[in-house]
């Protein structure tokens, strides 16, 4: 497990498939998730049971608080190779109580941590909606700068499409 000061990182387990249906019911909480078939219970639950176990290439964690001990989100580093030294980064928080709390903030310098210390990458990447101004806030904040604008890439809950920024750290620019 990695701890932060508000956060604490662990793998996922089966047992979460139900907090992350109820999440991914949330038209707030998936609002600038990459639309999706909608799943059942029974279908998250299966995907849980039969996951890839983590591995360099892609470790999923559970973010939960240190106060409360209750799952609150997710987070990924995916596409990782060594030979690169870089991966792609993927998080959000499902429990609207905990936004803006600074837990995201914290999971985030928290994985990436994980990411240049333990898994020796040079670079973390994400995509962001050009609109999410709050996930922007933090990723600059954190030290993650802009590379570059991807037009028309994101198609919301609604239909509607939305550019995205490329954003990127590298090794030593964690702030």
């Amino acid at each position: 497990m990695l701890t932060g000061e508000l956060i604490r990182l662990r793998p996922l387990e089966p047992e979460d498939a139900d907090t992350l249906w109820r999440w991914h019911n949330d038209p707030e909480v998936t609002r600038w998730l990459p639309a999706d078939h909608p799943e059942s219970l029974a279908q998250i639950r299966e995907r849980f049971t039969h996951r890839k176990p983590n591995s360099f290439s892609q470790v999923d964690f559970a973010i939960e608080s240190l106060a409360v001990g209750t799952l609150i989100g997710t987070c990924t580093l995916r596409d990782a190779t060594p030979e690169q030294g870089r991966a792609e980064l993927d998080i959000y928080l499902g429990e609207k109580d905990h936004w803006g709390g600074g837990y995201g903030t914290d999971a985030m310098r928290t994985l990436c941590r994980y990411g240049f210390d333990m898994m020796r990458l040079h670079m973390i990447a994400l995509w962001v909606v050009v609109d999410n101004e709050a996930a922007i806030h933090i990723y600059k904040k954190l030290g993650f700068q802009v590379d570059g604008r991807h037009r028309q890439s994101f198609r919301g809950q609604n239909g509607q499409w939305h550019d995205e920024y490329l954003m990127s750290l590298l090794e030593g620019e964690l702030r």
